[in-house]
């Protein structure tokens, strides 16, 4: 009988398909805005919240985002692209940690180390466009590595005129 229960388990455990992606996760879904995010880094997901989705662009709202890190971070650089219908339209990037100036509270944390932020954000435009869009965010530290990355999903039917 121990017999049948270990082969039982072993088909079991041969049947599962593994997936290498990470579930969608809602960060607000509102009459007019919806935005979704998924881990776009096969071997880590994260933790990412905001308390209140209506008027995110023109006000100052709350995130809540953890993670542990799998790399150290000496330098890490935010790379950030604006996609619409499969093409990069936009792209941004920037230091957040660089040796003598941490613009971050989580430069120089070290692998193994928790992350969790929580606080105010407030983005700087006076509205978020129209439409349905992809925010790609990718963080890289010293070596190349990524850290985190993350695929925004945006459907904003709000027409602001």
């Amino acid at each position: 009988m121990k017999a049948s229960n270990v082969l039982k388990l072993i088909l079991v455990l041969l049947c599962i398909n593994v997936s290498t992606e990470w579930p969608t996760h809602t960060v607000c879904k509102e009459s007019n805005l919806e935005i979704y995010y998924k881990s776009c880094d096969p071997q880590q997901d994260f933790a990412f919240s905001i308390d209140q989705c209506p008027d995110i662009p023109s006000h100052t709202f709350n995130i809540r985002a953890a993670m542990i890190l799998r790399h150290s971070i000496k330098q890490l650089h935010a790379n950030i692209k604006l996609i619409i219908n499969g093409k990069t339209v936009l792209s941004y990037s920037e230091s957040l940690c660089e040796p003598d100036d941490p613009k971050i509270i989580f430069c120089g944390k070290k692998k193994g180390e928790h992350i969790y932020y929580e606080g105010p954000v407030t983005l700087g435009i006076k509205e978020i466009p129209q439409g349905e869009y992809t925010i790609s965010a990718v963080l890289t530290n010293e070596d190349g590595i990524t850290v985190a990355c993350a695929d925004f999903n945006v459907k904003n039917y709000l027409d602001y005129y």
